[in-house]
């Protein structure tokens, strides 16, 4: 491909996360009421039985309903989020600030125990996910953990207003190869990944 190519999908990208930011900037009400209330307690406690100390990134909080259940767990919890409107909602919610950040512009390094992204990554193109995970990974101390979830198939694209990216198991194995410093499970979840 031409260097015109590689410039119209790095456009039409940065124009999709626009797109996807701006979506939940309009609809952050219905998209809380939606999400505050899921019981996600199972894969929470699996998580937290995991980490080996007590600071987390809440990477993409959404609501803010993770966040809060790390906190009133005891955890020592940051929060970041792409939509201004959700950060402050989640801000109202949970009782800390929570950060407007994208997630390309995490810079810490062997800083957190854990890093819970629970439907928040899928949001970026494979283009930039890898940078990404592999920021997420720096950031972790040696025996960091990361929780993420992807939907389950091949598609990477626009879908209800929003840009996704999927992955089958075998395809995330092999994206994820050369991106993180250590080694990771994941699994199927019906139709989702989980890592």
């Amino acid at each position: 491909r031409g260097l015109g190519d590689v410039y119209k999908r790095q456009v039409l990208e940065l124009y999709m996360i626009n797109k996807t930011l701006d979506y939940y900037n309009k609809n952050a009400e219905s998209f809380i009421q939606g999400t505050v209330s899921a019981d996600l307690k199972d894969i929470q406690d699996k998580f937290l039985k995991e980490l080996s100390g007590n600071k987390i990134l809440d990477f993409g909080c959404g609501s803010g309903r993770d966040t809060k259940c790390f906190i009133e767990a005891g955890y020592d919890v940051e929060a970041i989020d792409g939509s201004l409107e959700l950060c402050k909602s989640a801000s109202a919610y949970t009782g800390i600030q929570v950060k407007h950040m994208l997630f390309q512009d995490l810079d810490k390094q062997n800083y957190y125990d854990g890093i819970w992204a629970c439907s928040s990554i899928l949001h970026l193109p494979k283009s930039e996910l890898k940078d990404v995970l592999s920021k997420m990974s720096k950031s972790l101390k040696d025996d960091g953990i990361i929780y993420t979830s992807f939907k389950y198939g091949n598609f990477e694209g626009e879908r209800n207003g929003r840009f996704f990216t999927d992955f089958t198991l075998d395809i995330f194995k092999d994206f994820i190869h050369d991106c993180l410093l250590y080694t990771f499970r994941a699994h199927e979840t019906g139709r989702n990944i989980v890592c």
